[in-house]
C-alpha cells in the first residue's frame, strides 16, 4: 500500500510500542509497573510515580504533600506518610483534620478493625461501634477515649496562647510520640513522625474535625487556645517563596482534592496576586483524585486550569500529572516506587525555619510594595 505523506506521523507514533512481556508473578513492583501499567490511568500513575522519583525528590525541591479523605484510618498514616516523611521525601503537608485526629488513634493505641460496608447502622449504634465505609472502631473505647486524651493535652499550659496549626499539631506530636514510645508501636503516626522530623503539619479548616471541636469545647471553660489561620496562609506561602529564591523548586502531591489541595495549591496566588511578588507558579504537580474536572470543583481541576490562577507554571505543564484513581490504591504504590528507586534525603526540618522564612516573605512583601 503507497504510504501517505504525513509530515508528523512519526512524530506521533514514537512512543515506545505497547507489547509487554507476560505477567510471571516474580516481578518487582517496579518491574511490574514499568512493563504492564501502559495507558489510561495506569499509565498516568506511571508518569506521576517516575515524576515523583525522578525530578521531585532532588535534593533542591522542597516537597509539599495534601491529604484528603479518609485517609489515616485506613491505615496510610503508617503504611504510607509516616515512611515518606521518614525518608525526607515530603517537607510539609496540609491535611484535612479529620486525618489528624484519626492519626490520635494510632498514637493512642486505640485499634481500628477492618470491617464490611455491608451493616446494619443502627445496629452499629447500639453496639457502639463507629463506621468509616469499611473500617469499625468503637465509639468509647476510640473515639470518646482518643477525645479524653486529646482534651488533656490541650489543657496543658504551653498550649495557652494564639497559634498556627502547624505549632498546634508540633505540640500534639510531641504527646503523640511519648505515647508511641509507652505503647511500643513506633512509627505508626503521622503527627508523632512529623514532630520527629520537623515536618509542619497545617490542616486547613481548622474547626472542620474532631481535633477542633475539642478546641471549641475546652474554650468554654476558659481554656486560651486559639488558632489563627493567617498564621498558616504566610507560612506556607513563605516555603514556597524560599524554595524559588534559594534557586530550587517547588513540588506539589495532592492525595485527593478538597480544601487542602486548594490550600495547598493557593501559596502562589498569595504570592503573586496578593502580596504582588513576581512569581510564576509550581514546578511540580502530581495528584490522585476521582473527582471529575468537568462539574467545576477544585477536587477535580486540572494543572492546566490551575494555570489561569497563576498555581502551576505554565512552562511545566510537561511535569503536571493527574492519575484518577483510589488514593488508598495508587498511595502505597507511590510510597513502594519511591522508597525502592530513591536514597533518603536529608530532612528539610521546615518546622524549625519558619521564622526565617516568614522574616524573608515580610522583607520580600515590602520591598515589592513600597
Amino acid at each position: 500500500m503507497k504510504e501517505k505523506k504525513c509530515p508528523k506521523k512519526k512524530q506521533y507514533l514514537s512512543g515506545k510500542r505497547i507489547l509487554p512481556k507476560g505477567i510471571t508473578g516474580k516481578e518487582s513492583l517496579t518491574e511490574l509497573m514499568e512493563n504492564s501499567f501502559n495507558a489510561y490511568n495506569g499509565a498516568r500513575l506511571k508518569e506521576g510515580c517516575k515524576l515523583f522519583v525522578e525530578k521531585m525528590l532532588k535534593d533542591d525541591v522542597t516537597v509539599g504533600m495534601s491529604l484528603a479523605g479518609a485517609l489515616t484510618p485506613a491505615g496510610l498514616g503508617a503504611a504510607c506518610i509516616v515512611p515518606l516523611i521518614n525518608a525526607g521525601f515530603v517537607d510539609w503537608i496540609v491535611a484535612t483534620g479529620a486525618n489528624l485526629y484519626h492519626d490520635l488513634h494510632f498514637a493512642f493505641n486505640m485499634p481500628l478493625h477492618v470491617g464490611s460496608h455491608l451493616v446494619d447502622d443502627a445496629d452499629l449504634r447500639k453496639n457502639d461501634v463507629v463506621r468509616i465505609y469499611d473500617v469499625l472502631l468503637g465509639y468509647t473505647d476510640c473515639l470518646m477515649a482518643t477525645d479524653e486524651i486529646l482534651r488533656n493535652i490541650i489543657e496543658q499550659p504551653e498550649f495557652q496562647k494564639e497559634m498556627g496549626t502547624a505549632e498546634l499539631h508540633w505540640l500534639i506530636g510531641k504527646y503523640a510520640n511519648e505515647w508511641e514510645k509507652k505503647s511500643g508501636h513506633h512509627n505508626i503516626s503521622v503527627m508523632a513522625a512529623a514532630y520527629r522530623a520537623n515536618v509542619p503539619l497545617y490542616t486547613s479548616s481548622p474547626g472542620d474535625s474532631t481535633i477542633g471541636m475539642n478546641m471549641a469545647g475546652v474554650e468554654l471553660k476558659g481554656n486560651k487556645l486559639r488558632i489563627n489561620p493567617s498564621i498558616d496562609v504566610n507560612e506556607t506561602t513563605s516555603y514556597v517563596l524560599a524554595a524559588k529564591r534559594d534557586g530550587g523548586k517547588s513540588a506539589v502531591v495532592l492525595m485527593g482534592g478538597g480544601s487542602p489541595k486548594n490550600f495547598m495549591l493557593q501559596t502562589e496566588p498569595q504570592i503573586q496576586e496578593v502580596l504582588r511578588i513576581k512569581e510564576v507558579g509550581q514546578d511540580y504537580f502530581f495528584q490522585v483524585t476521582d473527582a471529575r474536572p468537568d462539574t467545576g470543583g477544585l477536587s477535580g481541576a486540572t494543572p492546566h486550569e490551575a494555570v489561569s490562577w497563576g498555581k502551576v507554571d505554565p512552562n511545566r505543564l510537561p511535569d503536571a500529572v493527574v492519575a484518577y484513581s483510589d488514593v488508598t490504591i495508587a498511595l502505597p504504590i507511590l510510597t513502594h516506587i519511591a522508597l525502592a528507586n530513591h536514597k533518603k534525603r536529608k530532612l528539610k526540618e521546615l518546622y524549625l525555619k519558619r521564622d526565617e522564612y516568614m522574616k524573608r516573605l515580610v522583607r520580600e512583601y515590602f520591598a515589592h510594595n513600597k
